[in-house]
């Protein structure tokens, strides 16, 4: 695939693994990441709000935010989350928080939602969807509880684990292993021949 037909855009994270996952993918990337006080400052979810809704305003608030420094091209921004139980699990803020996550979801199932916008500036509206998966931890131990709480692998994700570490006794039950590590492929590219991107005519 040549550099005229692949997708061009602009990734608003600072996450390692989405960025290698885009550019396996073969588009053309270009980091532009918002500030880690966007998502801070945004309203809570409020008892009305699902989490399928949630997850698509913080991904648009990453959008905006990256749209408001000038910047023109196809903007990608997500935001993902784990809920188990009802129970909804971000990023721990630190070990004890990784601990409490990681028991929680210990012998159950939970799911994996990640709300998606790709806005084609400056001549697009914002396109929101969101992509679900559902997996299964095994039972884990305290001697591996100890073991990756030290490791510090728990660190930026979601719920305090990755699917991709395969250290971790983790199953995908259904929807995209993509998703899982945060960037959910199908749904981005679905997103992107909605925007005109599918050819890569981008302006960034």
């Amino acid at each position: 695939m040549d550099s005229e037909s692949r997708p061009s855009i602009v990734l608003a994270s600072r996450s390692p693994r989405r960025l290698e996952l885009a550019r396996a993918e073969g588009w053309l990337v270009t980091v532009a990441a918002p500030d880690e006080a966007v998502e801070a400052g945004q309203p809570p979810r409020g008892p009305a709000e699902s989490l399928e809704a949630f997850v698509q305003r913080l991904a648009l608030a990453k959008a905006e935010a990256v749209a408001a420094t000038g910047i023109e091209g196809t903007i990608v921004a997500c935001d993902t989350l784990s809920e188990v139980a009802g129970a909804v699990l971000g990023k721990p803020a630190d070990a004890a928080d990784a601990r409490q996550m990681l028991e929680a979801l210990s012998g159950r199932h939970h799911r994996v939602l990640t709300g998606v916008c790709v806005w084609n500036r400056p001549l697009g509206r914002p396109r929101l969807s969101v992509a679900e998966s559902l997996l299964e931890m095994g039972p884990l131990s305290e001697d591996f509880l100890a073991w990756y709480l030290a490791s510090g692998l728990w660190k930026g994700k979601a719920g305090a684990c990755g699917f991709q570490d395969e250290r971790l006794p983790l199953r995908l039950v259904a929807g995209s292993p993509s998703n899982v590590v945060g960037l959910p492929l199908e749904l981005v590219r679905e997103l992107l021949t909605e925007a005109g991107e599918s050819t890569g005519q981008s302006s960034c």
